[in-house]
């Protein structure tokens, strides 16, 4: 009867330690309330008030960068939508425009990546305001064999990629990627 118990406790054990439970870093929260990133992959509505030839949607290309008319490729990557318009509108008072008034949206966020334990895994488009268990619901839901309490995340910050396990009702950011563990009993 000892050695049942015994293997049953060391059994528990192993499970416990095969949990590989990872608390997120306090940047992984810290970024939901920072002003959004720009990235590759994201879309783009340009408005250059007054100037119907340059308002248009652009992508950020891998390389970070926009094409944008007159001024030619500029950097993109990390900035705020704030901080490109100003960018923008400095290059275009470079003897193009006398006053620019520009304005930057994001029209279409990266897509989140939803893998593991779903019915169908995949690249999903993210949505403003998505939480873990809104992307699940995209994929199709969880398997019969996923855990459902809590996911692993993976999330670019500051050019960083950091990990961590959050509960379903966590929000999402554009280019994280979800993984759906799958349960043990």
């Amino acid at each position: 009867m000892s050695i049942r118990l015994f293997l049953a406790l060391a059994l528990c054990a192993s499970v416990v330690a095969c949990s590989g439970y990872k608390r997120p870093p306090t940047a992984f929260h810290e970024t939901l309330t920072q002003p959004y990133r720009l990235d590759s992959s994201d879309r783009l509505r340009i408005i250059v008030f007054g100037q119907t030839d340059l308002s248009n949607t652009y992508s950020i290309d891998q390389a970070g960068y926009i094409a944008f008319p007159l001024v030619g490729s500029v950097p993109a990557r990390g900035k705020t939508q704030q901080e490109l318009a100003v960018t923008l509108a400095k290059k275009l008072r470079q003897g193009y425009l006398r006053d620019p008034d520009v304005s930057v949206e994001v029209d279409t966020y990266r897509p989140v990546f939803i893998m593991g334990e779903v019915q169908n895994a995949g690249q999903y488009s993210f949505v403003a305001g998505m939480t873990v268990q809104n992307a699940i619901a995209t994929a199709g839901g969880f398997s019969t064999r996923a855990q459902q309490q809590d996911v692993d995340i993976t999330r670019q910050i500051n050019g960083e990629i950091l990990n961590g396990r959050v509960p379903i009702s966590d929000p999402l950011r554009p280019g994280d990627t979800v993984y759906v563990r799958e349960r043990y009993f």
